[in-house]
């Protein structure tokens, strides 16, 4: 249904740093004009971010943020290429897959396209100091990236992304697994069977609602660290909220 999408939209969009808790939501009037939609639409997507408490109608005065979601919250976003050459490491793309095919019912989903839409499916390795840190398994829509070659992916995909196509990454959802490495696995990272690898799901989405990318990626757990750097947001007192 339409108004679930744009609820999803809306919902990234009050996750970014555009939106600050307390920060109005434009009107009825200029939602339903950016979406083409009806008003009534726009009301019963707004109806879903209330439900879920992210935003809160007052009477008279408009709909604000009450609160985002917690995973949204980290301190940036930066790709794996960037971070690492900005330590002074190599990082080498050896891609091994990279084929137009029709989205299957799961990607589709994830993607928020139709079923056997075209994607590029894209599998690589990325190697930092001659050593395999990650195999990637990635899933970009066609309609937004017509131009994807075999060099850009080699690359960096967010330089791609960002300076040739135009496209502003708002944000990413991340999910991190533990698991085992099993014969195939082992093989394309050069490591034992059983070694431990971080499981990593990946889903990037632009300034303006759309996802842009899905990527399952394995890490060499034993060559890789993560750093997090999370700022707590304090709430505030009952003394300090605003009068209805």
């Amino acid at each position: 249904m339409i108004y679930k999408s744009i609820a999803d939209r809306l919902r990234l969009r009050l996750n970014s740093i555009d939106f600050a808790i307390g920060s109005p939501l434009p009107g009825e009037k200029k939602l339903a004009s950016e979406f083409g939609v009806a008003r009534m639409t726009i009301r019963k997507a707004v109806d879903l971010l209330v439900d879920d408490g992210l935003v809160v109608r007052r009477h008279g005065s408009g709909t604000y943020v009450a609160r985002k979601d917690i995973h949204h919250e980290t301190s940036s976003l930066t790709g794996l290429a960037e971070v690492l050459r900005k330590q002074g490491k190599e990082v080498v793309s050896r891609v091994i897959a990279f084929e137009l095919m029709p989205a299957p019912p799961a990607i589709a989903s994830i993607l928020r396209i139709k079923i056997d839409e075209r994607i590029f499916f894209s599998q690589r390795i990325r190697y930092v100091d001659d050593k395999p840190l990650m195999l990637e398994d990635s899933y970009m829509p066609l309609k937004l990236f017509r131009n994807l070659s075999l060099s850009h992916l080699e690359g960096s995909k967010f330089d791609y992304i960002e300076k040739e196509c135009g496209i502003i990454i708002s944000g990413n959802y991340e999910t991190l697994t533990p698991v085992l490495a099993d014969t195939q696995l082992a093989g394309l990272m050069n490591v034992p069977e059983e070694t431990p690898l971080l499981r990593i799901t990946s889903l990037s989405y632009s300034d303006n609602g759309e996802f842009l990318n899905y990527s399952v990626m394995f890490r060499n757990a034993s060559e890789y660290q993560v750093d997090y750097h999370l700022r707590r947001v304090q709430a505030r007192s009952s003394s300090d909220q605003e009068p209805e």
